[in-house]
């Protein structure tokens, strides 16, 4: 009985499929009708070894593989967030780029992101698992208005009339008046933008529009509290 020949290619060889110009490891080695064929990165065709060169012999221009890869980013360009270990602190969305990572034995991508903070413009980058979103791009200017995120009136300076210096008392009656009407202004605004969102979350069951509301409520109550406050020292 005739010895069978040993194969040219075992599996794990890297070669080039000479009729593609692809490169590709030997999966698997078949011995049919005295005629070894060879598997190549798993696929169903089967190659006989003359359609097959060891990559190191090959002289032909080769066609490598490259790579495809789908990312899905949660958060884009304007959106307003919040950043894990920032309190009450709110960001807005300026960039984001994907760092790819690849190993030997590990490989994967993270998405990063760039924001610049509502109050003061401090830049900050984070990672996606600590964003958390409270509206999107096109929703964010408004609710940044509504809930006074850019200049919050307690915080609002109080403007000098050099030709008009009334006494202490009247000063400050007037200030507080006009305080305390801006405030109950910004109540109101709050208060729509809470009864808006309630239907759209009625509607659609969106957590985001809850966030929302939630956020809208709190700012109320804390400017319900320094008008009652305000009233009851006054």
């Amino acid at each position: 009985m005739e010895k069978r020949k040993e194969p040219k290619f075992k599996k794990g060889d890297t070669v080039v499929i000479t009729m593609y110009g692809t490169v590709g490891n030997i999966t698997d080695v078949t011995y049919i009708d005295g005629t070894y064929v060879y598997e190549v990165n798993h696929s169903k065709g089967l190659y006989i070894e003359s359609t097959l060169q060891y990559i190191s012999e090959y002289k032909g221009e080769v066609l490598l593989d490259k790579e495809h890869i789908d990312i899905e980013y949660k958060f884009f360009f304007g959106d307003l967030v919040q950043v894990e270990g920032y309190g009450g602190d709110y960001f807005k969305v300026n960039g984001f780029r994907t760092e790819i990572w690849r190993y030997k034995e590990n490989s994967w991508e993270d998405v990063i992101y760039e924001l610049s903070r509502i109050s003061d413009g401090e830049w900050l980058e984070a990672h996606e698992e600590e964003l958390t979103l409270i509206a999107d791009a096109e929703r964010a200017d408004t609710i940044i208005q509504k809930l006074g995120l850019l200049h919050p009136i307690n915080q609002k300076p109080v403007k000098k009339d050099q030709n008009d210096t009334p006494p202490a008392s009247r000063k400050s009656e007037k200030e507080r008046i006009e305080l305390n009407a801006e405030k109950k202004q910004l109540i109101d605004g709050l208060l729509d933008l809470y009864n808006d969102y309630q239907i759209l979350y009625k509607m659609y069951e969106d957590d985001e529009y809850r966030q929302v509301m939630d956020l809208a409520m709190m700012k109320i109550k804390v400017i319900a509290g320094e008008v009652h406050h305000k009233g009851k020292r006054d």
